[in-house]
C-alpha cells in the first residue's frame, strides 16, 4: 500500500504476488491430494457373510444397521472439513468494511482510505478492502492507484473474474496494452465460458498478424459454444489464411454432422469454396447435392449453392447442366445478382469459354458501381476471340473512368500497334500537352502514368520500330542512364547493417514494460515469435553495448582520464538509396539488350561521348557479372566509337583492349594506329603501351613506332 502512495517502482511487489499466486495454486493441488488419499484410505466397505447374518432377528438387524449409519457417519464426519470459510474475518474487520463501504458510498472517500488503511494492516491477505479501495481511488481519478489496488484484489482472489474483467477495461483506457493482455488472460482462465472474453483475445491476436494463434481462439470458442457458426466461419476464413486447408475442412465437416445444412447454408457454401479453391469440384459437387436432398421439397434451395453446383459441372466439363443452373440469372435480374453473375463469367473466363464469359459480363455492362473493371473484361474476352474492333472499343471506354491504369494503356496500345494503328498508339503513350507541370507524385504516392517506365519502354520500342531514333534516345537515355549510375552508387555505397542503440531499446520493449511508475511493471506485450526474436538479439546486443561502456569506463579511468559518457551513440539517420527504374537491369536479357540498342542508336546519332559514358558504367558495374561475351560487344563497340570521336583519348582503353586480345590482328593494329596516330601524346603513350606488351617481335608496333618518328623528323632513330 504505501508503494502505491508513493508511486514508486514495484517489480518486487509484482514479483511478491506472482509467488503469492503460485502458493495459492500450490495448496489448493495439496488439499486435493490430501482429500483423494483420506476417500482412498477408508477401502471399501466389507459387506457381511451370508451366514453371519442368518439366525439374527429383525430387531437385531435394525439394531445392527442403525449402529453401522453411526460408525460411518461419524468417521466422515472426522475427515469432512468444518462448513464455511477457514479465512473468515473476525468482527471487527467485518465492521470496518462495512464503515468503508458507507463512506464509499455518501462520497466521503477520505474517511474511507483511512478506515480501508486499517483493514489493510489488520489483514494484508484479504482481497474485499483491496477491491474496495481500488473502487474509491477511481472515484476520487486517480486511476493508477486504483488499478494497482484492484491488481493487487485480483492476485489476491485469482479465481475472481469479474476483477480481471474490471482491470481489462481499465487497462485499455489507460493505454496499457501489456497489462489488458496480461489481465485478458487471467480472466479468461477465471472463466473460461466468458465468449465475449475469447472474442477480444482472438481479436489482439489479429492486430498483430499472429493469425494461426487467432484462429486457434476462434476456435476454443466453437468448443464452447457449437453453434457459433461466426465464430466457426472467422476460425475456418484464418486457418485457410494459414494454408491449413486439411484443418478448415475437417472443421466444416464435423459442424456439418451434428448441424443440418438447411440450419445454415452458409457454413455448406464456405465447405464447398473451400473444395472449389483447391479444384476439388466432384467433393464440393458431393457435397451440393447431400444439402440438396437433406432441404425438403417444400423449402427453396439456396441459390448461392444452386451458381456453385453449375460452376462446379462447368469445371467438370458438363457445360449443358451447367448453363442448366444458370438459367436464374437474366439481364433483368443481374444487378441484384451482380456477385453470382461474376462468379459465373470468371469461372468461363478462366476454362477459356470466351463466348460463355462474354454473354455473363454484358448482362453486367451499365449496372455494376465497378463499370471499368466490366469494360476491361469484355474487353479481354474480345481480344481472346480476335474482335480487336470491339476490344479497342470497350479498352477505350475502361480508360476513361481509368486513366491511370498502366496495364490497360499498354495492352490496348498492343492491340492498336496490331491494327497498324501507330499514331493512335503513340498519341495514347504520349505525356498530355501540360505534363510538364503535373510530374509530381500524387498525395497518395503514386506517379502520374506517363512517367511509369513500363510506358516509356513501350513509347521507346514504337520509336525505334518506326526509326525514329532522335524520339527514341530522348526516351531512353535518362532510364538507362539513371539505373546505371544508380547501380554504381549502390557498389560504392554500404548499407548500414548494425542498428542503433534507439532502434535497439524500441525492439527490447516487446520484452516487458519498461514503466517505473507502476507496482506492476512487468508485462508482456501481446507479439508475434519473430518480433520477440529480434527484441531478444536486441537485448543482448544491448547488454554488449553496456558492457563494452564499462571496459572503456574501467580502462580511461586507470589510465587516469576523464571519463565522459557518449550517449549519442547513434549513427546519423542514412538516406535510404533510391531504387534504378530498371531494377534488373543485368539480370533480364531483354532488358541488357535495352543498352546496347540505345548505344547504337547513340552512335548512329553522332553523340559519342554519351554513348562511350553509358559503355563505361556497364563495363564497371558488371566487371564480375557480365558474360565475357557480351563484355567482348560492348568493348568492341566501344573502341569503334572511339574511332570517330573528335577527341579518341578516352576510347584509347577500348582499342588498346582489342590489340591485346589479338596482337596477331593486322586489323586490330590498323584501328589502334588511327587513334593513336590523332593522339597529342601519341609517341609516348604508344611507347609505354609497346613496353608493357613484352613483345618485342611484333612487326606492325615497329612500323607504327617508326612512322611516329619520320612524323617528328627524327628519320635516323625511325630507320
Amino acid at each position: 500500500l504505501d508503494l502505491i502512495k508513493d508511486d514508486t517502482c514495484g517489480v518486487q511487489l509484482y514479483q511478491r504476488f506472482e509467488q503469492l499466486e503460485y502458493e495459492y495454486e500450490a495448496s489448493v493441488e495439496r488439499k486435493r491430494n490430501a482429500l483423494a488419499a483420506a476417500d482412498a484410505g477408508k477401502g471399501p466397505v466389507k459387506k457381511p457373510r451370508q451366514q453371519e447374518i442368518r439366525g439374527a432377528t429383525i430387531e437385531e438387524g435394525k439394531e445392527a444397521m442403525k449402529h453401522g449409519m453411526n460408525e460411518r457417519f461419524s468417521e466422515d464426519k472426522k475427515t469432512r472439513r468444518r462448513k464455511g470459510s477457514k479465512n473468515k474475518g473476525n468482527l471487527q474487520i467485518t465492521r470496518k468494511l462495512g464503515d468503508a463501504t458507507l463512506h464509499y458510498a455518501h462520497g466521503r472517500y477520505k474517511e474511507a482510505v483511512s478506515v480501508l488503511s486499517e483493514v489493510v494492516v489488520q489483514a494484508p491477505k484479504l482481497p474485499d478492502p483491496f477491491h474496495i479501495l481500488g473502487l474509491v481511488y477511481n472515484s476520487m481519478g486517480e486511476k493508477k492507484k486504483a488499478t494497482d489496488c484492484c491488481m493487487i484484489a485480483a492476485f489476491l482472489s485469482p479465481k475472481e473474474s469479474s476483477l480481471w474483467k474490471l482491470l481489462v477495461t481499465w487497462s485499455i483506457e489507460q493505454g496499457n496494452t501489456e497489462q489488458a493482455w496480461f489481465c485478458l488472460n487471467k480472466a479468461i482462465s477465471a472463466d473460461p465460458g466468458d465468449i465475449t472474453l475469447r472474442y477480444h483475445h482472438a481479436s489482439l491476436y489479429m492486430e498483430i498478424g499472429e493469425y494461426q494463434k487467432a484462429a486457434d481462439s476462434y476456435y476454443q470458442i466453437v468448443q464452447v459454444c457449437p453453434d457459433n457458426v461466426e465464430a466457426l466461419q472467422t476460425a475456418t476464413m484464418l486457418y485457410k489464411k494459414c494454408g491449413q486447408f486439411e484443418r478448415t475442412i475437417g472443421i466444416l465437416e464435423d459442424y456439418l454432422k451434428d448441424h443440418p445444412p438447411k440450419d445454415d447454408p452458409s457454413v455448406v457454401e464456405m465447405l464447398v469454396s473451400v473444395y472449389m479453391e483447391r479444384n476439388e469440384h466432384s467433393k464440393a459437387l458431393e457435397r451440393i447435392e447431400h444439402a440438396r436432398r437433406v432441404f425438403s421439397c417444400g423449402e427453396e434451395f439456396p441459390l448461392n449453392l444452386t451458381i456453385r453446383e453449375g460452376i462446379c459441372h462447368a469445371h467438370l466439363g458438363d457445360l449443358e447442366k451447367a448453363e442448366f443452373y444458370f438459367s436464374t440469372l437474366q439481364k433483368d435480374n443481374a444487378k441484384l445478382r451482380m456477385g453470382l453473375v461474376m462468379a459465373v463469367a470468371n469461372s468461363f473466363m478462366s476454362l477459356q469459354h470466351y463466348e460463355s464469359a462474354l454473354k455473363y459480363y454484358l448482362m453486367l455492362e451499365g449496372c455494376a458501381s465497378n463499370n471499368d473493371l466490366i469494360s476491361v473484361k469484355i474487353a479481354r474476352c474480345y481480344s481472346a476471340l480476335k474482335k480487336s474492333a470491339s476490344a479497342i472499343q470497350f479498352y477505350y471506354k475502361a480508360l476513361q473512368a481509368r486513366e491511370h491504369d498502366v496495364d490497360t494503356r499498354l495492352t490496348l496500345t498492343s492491340l492498336l500497334m496490331e491494327e497498324n494503328r501507330d499514331d493512335e498508339a503513340l498519341a495514347l503513350l504520349s505525356p498530355p500537352p501540360n505534363s510538364a507541370l503535373s510530374n509530381e507524385t500524387d498525395v497518395d504516392g503514386s506517379q502520374p502514368w506517363w512517367l511509369n517506365v513500363k510506358v516509356k519502354l513501350k513509347l521507346s520500342h514504337i520509336y525505334k520500330t518506326k526509326r525514329m531514333l532522335e524520339a527514341y534516345v530522348e526516351v531512353m537515355y535518362p532510364i538507362i542512364h539513371e539505373s546505371l549510375t544508380i547501380d554504381s552508387m549502390h557498389q560504392k555505397v554500404k548499407q548500414r547493417k548494425r542498428l542503433s542503440e534507439s532502434e535497439l531499446l524500441e525492439r527490447v520493449k516487446v520484452l516487458g514494460d519498461q514503466q517505473t511508475d507502476s507496482v506492476f511493471g512487468n508485462f508482456r506485450r501481446p507479439a508475434s515469435k519473430n518480433a520477440l526474436l529480434k527484441a531478444n538479439r536486441a537485448k543482448r546486443s544491448l547488454q554488449k553495448i553496456a558492457t563494452s561502456k564499462e571496459e572503456m569506463k574501467s580502462a580511461a579511468l586507470a589510465a587516469g582520464l576523464d571519463w565522459e559518457s557518449d550517449d549519442s551513440n547513434d549513427e546519423v539517420p542514412q538516406q535510404p538509396l533510391k531504387e534504378p527504374l530498371l531494377p534488373d537491369l543485368f539480370k533480364d536479357e531483354e532488358h541488357c539488350n535495352l543498352i546496347s540498342d540505345l548505344c547504337t542508336a547513340l552512335t548512329s546519332l553522332r553523340r559519342y561521348n554519351e554513348a562511350l559514358a553509358i559503355i563505361k558504367l556497364t563495363l564497371k558495374i558488371t566487371y564480375k557479372t557480365l558474360p565475357a561475351e557480351k563484355k567482348e560487344k560492348f568493348r568492341s563497340l566501344g573502341a569503334q566509337i572511339a574511332l570517330n570521336m573528335t577527341d579518341p583519348s578516352d576510347g584509347f582503353d577500348f582499342v588498346r583492349y582489342m590489340v591485346k586480345q589479338r596482337p596477331q590482328s593486322i586489323t586490330a593494329w590498323n584501328c589502334y594506329y588511327r587513334l593513336v596516330s590523332r593522339l597529342d601524346n601519341r609517341l609516348s603513350k604508344h611507347y609505354k603501351f609497346w613496353m608493357r606488351l613484352g613483345r618485342k617481335d611484333l612487326v606492325p608496333p615497329m612500323i607504327i613506332y617508326g612512322n611516329q618518328f619520320t612524323m617528328i623528323s627524327q628519320h635516323q632513330v625511325a630507320a
